[in-house]
């Protein structure tokens, strides 16, 4: 029952938030400069046209009576309609969706399979040549801005090795370079948290006592140690998730993946306030509920933590 009422007020702190997000959005994006309807017309048209198409679509009322039709129709899951292309912006999000979580979930998976790896041999191999390798790795991950790394893989792999595609996103062969760039930085994230985690929980009592019984190293490491320093980074790797899904809008306009983060650009170079609204809410909700499914984890795993 403490865990339904955990689910329950979590929700309820995250209504606020994402209310405060959508009004801080509407407002932010109701001053910036140009007009919608010249956008929809894409040519002069009378100003008298102009006049009254604002007037049907609203445009003309009170910014505050906007926002509060605009978030009945949010509750509802209408996000309106897009200047540009002329289409309701919930059917584009969901058309979108399946490539940013094809491409979140492939690059997840690189992070995790590289970054749990070299945590766990740069904690084994504290401070040797090994270890300093893969936290040099990792720290390029985190350090090097994703469009750079992008255009750098790129140049190697699809210009001059010709061994992948340069974009698209019909095969796997498509998305493992966007998927490894997009990984990168969380497989960097993971593994240093993963190599400090280790370290600390070497120090226990129980490894010492493991140690002192002649249990081999691998043993004490893979089974005594590591099952709970892992206990953190399942909680980063959740929270990560959710960031990969909202945080593609780079990754996917270089490789040209038709997902959410390019709506999202597409939206903010024409000014398409319905369809970036639309796009920002939606990220906003996946990283609320990526953070609530953290801590739900988090508290199935380690039967010491108790939600109240």
């Amino acid at each position: 029952m403490s865990m339904i009422k955990y689910i329950v007020k979590r929700i309820l702190i995250a209504i606020p938030v994402l209310i405060g997000v959508m009004l801080i959005i509407f407002l932010m994006l109701n001053v910036v400069p140009g007009d919608p309807i010249t956008l929809m017309m894409r040519e002069h048209i009378k100003p008298e046209l102009i006049e009254r198409m604002r007037v049907q679509m609203g445009l003309d009322d009170p910014v505050m009576v906007r926002f509060v039709n605009y978030m009945k129709g949010a509750i509802r899951g209408d996000f309106g309609i897009s200047y540009k292309l002329n289409r309701n912006v919930t059917d584009l999000i969901i058309t979108a969706f399946p490539h940013t979580v094809r491409l979140s979930l492939f690059a997840a998976l690189i992070a995790w399979i590289i970054g749990i790896p070299s945590g766990i041999i740069s904690a084994v191999k504290q401070n040797s040549l090994v270890d300093r390798f893969f936290m040099s790795f990792s720290l390029l991950g985190v350090s090097m801005p994703v469009f750079w790394a992008a255009l750098m893989m790129q140049y190697v792999f699809a210009y001059k090795l010709k061994l992948l595609p340069v974009s698209g996103h019909d095969t796997w062969r498509h998305l493992l370079m966007p998927a490894i760039v997009l990984g990168w930085s969380s497989a960097g994230t993971i593994a240093r948290l993963t190599r400090s985690s280790l370290l600390e929980i070497m120090k226990n009592d129980f490894v010492r006592t493991a140690r002192a019984k002649g249990l081999k190293e691998s043993i004490v490491v893979v089974g005594h140690a590591l099952k709970n320093a892992l206990l953190p980074v399942v909680t980063m790797m959740a929270i990560q998730v959710a960031s990969l899904l909202s945080g593609a809008v780079i990754t996917e306009s270089v490789f040209g993946i038709p997902g959410v983060g390019r709506l999202a650009v597409n939206a903010i170079q024409n000014r398409d306030m319905p369809l970036l609204q639309g796009t920002v809410v939606f990220t906003t909700i996946l990283i609320i509920g990526g953070n609530l499914i953290a801590d739900l984890l988090y508290s199935f795993i380690d039967p010491r933590i108790r939600v109240e």
